[in-house]
């Protein structure tokens, strides 16, 4: 691993170098794909993308949590999270012994 992260930039210079459009027009496509996204989670539909993975809206439970430094109880509210489950394509992908190209 590189410990480097990935930018909506470097997204959309790779799209604006692959797919012949303008760094402009990359950046709006990446911003109009995310904000479906975010769309389709709101309202509570989970987003699978092929060979890649699902997005998902889980409900957590209310509970009771402990504060480590006094060790008080203290109640966790019930709230939404988002979770992602890997495909087994982007599980195998990532395992596989690093080539050349990537």
């Amino acid at each position: 691993m590189t410990g480097r992260t990935i930018t909506r930039a470097d997204l959309a210079n790779a799209i604006c170098a692959r797919a012949n459009v303008s760094r402009a027009e990359a950046a709006d496509l990446i911003d109009q794909i995310i904000e479906e996204i975010v769309s389709a989670l709101e309202r509570g539909e989970p987003v699978r993308m092929s060979s890649f993975g699902v997005f998902e809206v889980r409900r957590k439970k209310e509970r009771v949590g402990r504060n480590p430094k006094t060790g008080e109880e203290v109640p966790i509210e019930s709230r939404s999270v988002v979770t992602f489950r890997p495909s087994d394509v982007l599980k195998r992908i990532i395992n596989e012994p690093p080539c050349n190209g990537r």
